[in-house]
């Protein structure tokens, strides 16, 4: 339903949205600068609604974190420790094959692999990781290892990308997460993770991972001390790998949490401000077909407002398997069930659709008496 009483600029927006044609980097601006809250509603959800009707998705999965040993000190984590530094942990293999054993025969659907860049471990010790956890959950989708992961990684084992990739394949990686992307303009890089994989890398990696059949997702760290001129480059970046290799499955905005790091001093952004960045990427983003928000990073009531901000993703079970957040203050619970997340999906008017990893919907049978 077209909004009432648009201004001459949101009604030329709203045109050009309605006939599907790309938003300009100026356009994507404007929004963030002047977009009203009930504007960018409205018209993120004729976006989400003509791509997914009222579908949203959700997925059975858990987290695996073998380590929060990290070569890297960037100033926003709270996650990562040094080698002997308390509240450092790495698991074994073994440690790691017993938390997959939890895991069978309760319907998960994905693992999400992703943690500290270790001094020591390179690719063969990573794919020995997947083809364990495969041998206990064979049908399990492995999304794991972000390009700042896979960048060392390769760099240890003295592979090209394309070949640590296609070892990890091999394996059984299935796909990629999207982490490790930050903000991908050089000022602000330089400020929050200079030493780890640059801009040119994560999208080097992503590229390649795509060129050998491997889908990904793609992130975006805000509110911290970027710009929204900052914001819309990096979505440039993603809209224009996208445009050239298909592969991305959907996009994460990442709220900056600011306990226990390097950027406390700065705060965070309002529940207002993630709402509206959930609308612009939405309406900037027109290739990337889904769009998530991560209730563990953002809270459950936030995430369940999103979905009237273009978001037709709210991630997973996740079943309190991951730290990367609740170490950095967030008060969000560590698991929703299957029954909470379709009750939160359809208090807001929409219809719950469990997924697998890559969207397609999951039929179950009925549970009988």
């Amino acid at each position: 339903m077209k909004p009432l009483q648009m201004t001459r600029e949101e009604a030329q927006l709203y045109e050009k949205v309605q006939s599907q044609i790309p938003l300009t980097d100026e356009e994507a601006l404007w929004l963030y600068q002047n977009g009203r809250l009930a504007f960018l509603s409205a018209l993120a959800t004729l976006v989400r609604d003509r791509l997914h009707n009222k579908n949203v998705y959700y997925n059975r999965n858990f987290h695996i974190e073998p380590t929060n040993i990290c070569i890297y000190e960037c100033a926003f984590c709270s996650f990562a420790r040094k080698p002997g530094e308390p509240g450092g942990w790495e698991y074994s293999l073994e440690e790691i094959e017993a938390i997959a054993e939890r895991y069978k025969g309760t319907g998960v659907t994905e693992v999400h692999i992703v943690g500290g860049v270790h001094p020591k471990r390179g690719i063969e010790y990573y794919a020995e990781m997947i083809r364990r956890i495969k041998r206990i959950l064979p049908d399990i989708h492995v999304k794991a290892f972000t390009a700042v992961e896979l960048k060392v990684m390769c760099a240890r084992s003295r592979m090209s990308y394309r070949e640590g990739l296609l070892a990890l394949r091999e394996a059984g990686l299935d796909s990629l997460p999207g982490g490790g992307a930050e903000i991908f303009h050089p000022d602000i890089r330089r400020q929050i993770c200079a030493t780890k994989a640059s801009t040119e890398e994560w999208l080097a990696i992503h590229r390649t991972a795509h060129e050998l059949g491997i889908p990904s997702n793609a992130t975006m760290l805000y509110g911290h001390i970027e710009s929204y001129e900052h914001r819309v480059h990096h979505m440039r970046l993603l809209r224009e790998l996208q445009a050239e290799t298909g592969g991305f499955n959907c996009f994460i905005p990442l709220k900056y949490r600011r306990e226990n790091n390097k950027l406390s001093h700065i705060g965070e952004v309002s529940t207002i401000e993630d709402l509206k960045n959930y609308a612009v990427s939405r309406l900037y983003l027109h290739n990337i077909a889904h769009l998530k928000a991560y209730w563990p990073m953002i809270g459950v009531q936030t995430a369940q407002m999103s979905l009237m901000f273009g978001v037709d993703d709210l991630d997973g079970t996740i079943d309190d398997t991951t730290k990367i957040y609740s170490m950095a203050g967030v008060k969000a619970p560590g698991s929703l069930s299957t029954e909470m997340l379709e009750d939160l999906i359809r208090q807001a008017g929409y219809e719950a659709v469990e997924r697998d990893s890559l969207y397609r919907p999951i039929r179950r049978a009925a549970a009988t008496v």
